[in-house]
């Protein structure tokens, strides 16, 4: 018989994160364990129908929650998977970072295993004490990256095509690259900004007059879109991982980023990497890049595709130890 594995998620309109969780039901773990997904708030009752060996709590944590989870952990083994937090968040967010912190220390208590998205948040779970070093485990997110892989080569365009997209937020950092954009100049660059939320008017605001740039709305067909792109650019003020940067290098696509959080342990011989919150340096990243070769852009991009080519096997396995040792306990 299978160990039951209950995820509890609230949010469905975190695509971050719903592509990675169905990533791993339908890999080949979803034939050694029985998931099962359900609301937060039916926790209770999921756990007394359904009678999980395993919950993995997907929420951001908070005050509210620490009674739950402890209930949780009091009848199951409790994973904490945070999607959520990082250094980053806490910089932009976070007036009173101790209360902050010792709200984590205690819902992160409750579990019997926490895991980290990026190496970046794990390190700042432990530079805080967060969580005990033996509870916590680091697993480099991947969703599914199949379709992106199989992606072939694109000769440059020139004016070079820059992408970027995702949610219209704070947190994903558009503004700044629209304010980048209006540093560089038009003949050499044209981007394809793809996305939706409540940043919409003012991102079209700061986009006025710039002919270069183009609003796509919401993006049904990532691996498409990435067909169309020169180079990725990713903006973003945090960032716990960054899905989107795995995606653009298994989409063989050179990439632009901040030194948010997880996405720097991402770029390796694969792009650039600038400031956070810093139009300017970005500007002059964008220009930079414009400037290279094909050959060079080329082989960015296929470097990245090989560092990622076997993302989602590893994830599957590290998911599949971290799974079993707990249930050990």
């Amino acid at each position: 018989m299978r160990p039951k594995v209950l995820k509890l998620l609230s949010d469905r309109n975190l695509g971050g994160v719903n592509k990675t969780m169905e990533g791993l039901i339908n890999s080949p773990l979803g034939e050694k364990f029985e998931f099962v997904t359900a609301n937060v708030s039916e926790a209770q009752t999921a756990l007394r129908s359904l009678k999980p060996d395993i919950a993995i709590f997907h929420d951001p944590c908070n005050w509210q929650n620490l009674i739950s989870l402890w209930k949780i952990a009091r009848q199951t083994r409790l994973i904490i998977h945070d999607h959520h937090y990082s250094k980053g968040f806490e910089d932009y967010n976070v007036p009173s970072k101790s209360r902050f912190r010792l709200m984590l220390q205690l819902t992160y208590g409750t579990a019997h295993r926490v895991v980290a998205v990026s190496h970046a948040q794990g390190q700042w779970m432990r530079e805080y004490n967060l969580v005990k070093a033996k509870n916590l485990s680091v697993i480099q997110q991947s969703p599914p990256i199949a379709k992106f892989l199989e992606l072939a080569p694109k000769p440059c365009d020139r004016p070079l095509v820059l992408g970027s997209y995702g949610r219209f937020s704070q947190q994903k950092g558009f503004d700044l690259l629209l304010r980048a954009m209006q540093r560089v100049p038009s003949n050499q660059v044209q981007l394809l900004l793809g996305g939706y939320g409540s940043d919409e008017t003012m991102l079209k605001q700061i986009a006025q007059g710039l002919g270069n740039i183009k609003f796509l709305g919401t993006i049904r067909d990532v691996p498409a879109f990435l067909s169309q792109c020169d180079v990725v650019v990713i903006p973003s003020r945090w960032e716990p991982w960054g899905n989107v940067c795995l995606e653009a290098k298994a989409a063989g696509k050179p990439v632009i980023v901040t030194a948010a959080d997880g996405l720097v342990e991402q770029i390796e011989a694969c792009g650039l990497v600038v400031p956070v919150e810093d139009p300017e340096a970005l500007a002059k990243a964008i220009i930079q890049v414009a400037s290279l070769s094909d050959t060079t852009l080329a082989n960015w991009g296929q470097s990245g595709r090989r560092a990622v080519s076997s993302a989602g096997s590893k994830y599957v396995e590290a998911w599949e130890s971290i799974l079993w040792e707990v249930l050990a306990t």
